[in-house]
């Protein structure tokens, strides 16, 4: 499958947003001291809130990584053929 130049920034561009906006996230649920990401407080008992974020943070920064990849491979093999846009 061919990806257009479009296409291919496109799915660099939400790959990088992906990867800036959930480890932004991710530390502020680590520094989260008001008591949903941790009992009482400190890092020794993460509560579910914690663990739910967490895996949907760890999820949603795979899935950036792969779509933004996908779209550097496109960019990559829209310079090595001619240009088709």
């Amino acid at each position: 499958m061919k990806l257009s130049r479009r296409t291919s920034w496109f799915l660099t561009a939400f790959g990088v947003w992906s990867l800036v906006i959930w480890t932004t996230f991710v530390k502020n649920l680590w520094k989260d001291s008001g008591g949903q990401a941790f009992t009482g407080g400190d890092h020794s008992q993460p509560t579910a809130f914690f663990w739910v974020h967490l895996l949907l943070a760890l999820t949603s920064l795979a899935l950036g990584l792969a779509i933004g990849t996908i779209g550097l491979r496109g960019l990559r093999a829209t310079r090595r053929a001619p240009a088709t846009d």
